[in-house]
């Protein structure tokens, strides 16, 4: 009997509770202005209605939880995230995740690079990611485990050193360098990770998050792994008739081997592709659309792998929000993205 299940991603742009000082040039919430935001994200919730959420920018998973508590939808949904260290040099948001659907195992953080990844951007923290990833099992309908990823890679805002001045051409383009140093380290940190999770646990995978890059940038690409955004049916003789000829013969194990390391942006594989009506964007920077929030799946979601369990439905994207500017709301879209399990 086919199952259908819904994933999302929701980037709520600082969430914290009144009166708490993020950063040196935002004014804390008022009482008045936290409540205005957790209503808006409640009802974004209720609108959303998807099975698993992961969230940016979480700055009070107690917040996060009182949000919920004002949702038709979640209020008795499972709830995971960290807060911020208070002991750091730097605030900095966490992410979180809610499912309606059962845990398997403790949740999991990575805070720290796997060891082998190399640090170069200079900065002091460049060893650890900006906001560290949460690992989350998640037992699907059929007793099936899918193993749920949520993530926050570097911004692109400049990373000054002291001294530096945003208004000299130099250090504002050395400083743009030593950010996209730092997130493109991130994604081949979050790489390495996720091949050693799903080639050991030969698990499906989904992972959620506000990427801060497009589906075909080059930070984006190398954590989908071999293969970029190409779909499995874009990809030559990966699952085609080549593909065929190369399983009767046993000559695909390495081929097969190598997708199980691959994500695919559900976006692109999704069944109900309307190219001459795409709005898919999360972001609007300086008059400039752009899709940085995205939902990235393992093969076995993928209809063109023998190995599938389900399919991407359909992605859609909840951004109406952004042209409004309504001081409550996030500066992102929400990125929803329908499955149909087999």
């Amino acid at each position: 009997m086919q199952e259908e299940i819904r994933f999302a991603t929701f980037n709520v742009c600082n969430l914290a509770p009144p009166g708490v000082k993020l950063y040196d040039n935002l004014e804390p919430l008022t009482p008045e202005g936290y409540d205005a935001k957790a209503n808006w994200i409640a009802q974004q919730l209720d609108q959303l209605d998807a099975d698993v959420i992961g969230f940016q920018e979480i700055f009070s998973q107690a917040a996060l939880r009182d949000v919920l508590s004002r949702t038709r939808k979640y209020g008795e949904a499972l709830h995971a995230g960290f807060d911020p260290d208070p002991r750091a040099h730097r605030l900095t948001p966490s992410v979180a995740i809610v499912s309606r659907l059962p845990f398997a195992g403790t949740p999991a953080v990575y805070a720290s690079f796997p060891a082998d990844v190399p640090c170069d951007s200079g900065n002091p923290d460049s060893d650890r990611f900006a906001r560290a990833p949460l690992h989350v099992q998640v037992v699907l309908p059929g007793e099936r485990t899918v193993d749920v990823v949520v993530v926050h890679l570097k911004s692109r805002r400049p990373d000054y050193r002291s001294g530096d001045s945003g208004e000299d051409p130099l250090h504002y383009a050395m400083a743009s360098l030593r950010s996209l140093v730092w997130r493109g380290t991130e994604a081949v940190a979050l790489r390495v990770l996720l091949s050693k999770m799903m080639r050991e646990a030969r698990r499906p995978c989904v992972v959620l998050g506000d990427f801060n890059d497009t589906a075909d940038a080059v930070t984006t690409t190398i954590v989908l792994g071999t293969g970029g955004t190409r779909s499995l049916a874009e990809d030559g003789s990966a699952l085609g008739v080549a593909g065929e000829r190369g399983r009767r013969s046993g000559a695909d194990g390495v081929q097969a081997e190598e997708r199980r390391g691959r994500l695919y942006d559900s976006n692109q594989i999704q069944l109900r592709q309307d190219h001459l009506r795409h709005v898919g964007y999360t972001s609007i920077h300086e008059g400039h659309y752009s899709t940085i929030d995205h939902v990235l799946v393992s093969e076995e979601f993928n209809r063109h792998s023998p190995r599938a369990i389900g399919e991407v439905v359909d992605v859609s994207y909840f951004n109406d929000h952004l042209r409004l500017e309504r001081p409550e709301a996030s500066d992102h879209g929400q990125v929803l993205v329908r499955m149909r399990l087999f």
